[in-house]
């Protein structure tokens, strides 16, 4: 790849990952505002489109879709053994653990 291709690539590869922060900023604000308004589509539609833009996000930072699976996997399986108060209260940890492990 010659010296101005390369310059091309990197300012594009630049922009798409600003882009997908503001994608991702959006998509919080679509969530609180279905929260505020009890919404559950706008809710179920933000989450879905945040889930998709931190793996994407991920992908063009250098990180496998493999490795964002495996440090959810992991993050899950300390959450639950240090006794996580989302754990604790309502066993989503071990419910979302589960779920991974089944799919």
């Amino acid at each position: 790849m010659s010296r101005p291709e390369r310059n091309v690539h990197i300012a594009k590869s630049v922009k798409v990952i600003e882009w997908l922060k503001t994608e991702m900023l959006d998509q919080v604000s679509n969530l609180y505002k279905g929260l505020h308004q009890a919404n559950q589509s706008l809710i179920s539609d933000s989450l879905a489109s945040l889930v998709v833009v931190v793996y994407v996000l991920a992908r063009r930072v250098g990180v496998s879709y493999r490795e964002i699976d495996q440090n959810v996997a992991r993050k899950l399986r300390e959450h639950t053994r240090e006794g996580h108060q989302l754990e604790e209260w309502y066993g989503d940890l071990s419910q979302l653990e589960e779920y991974i492990n089944k799919r």
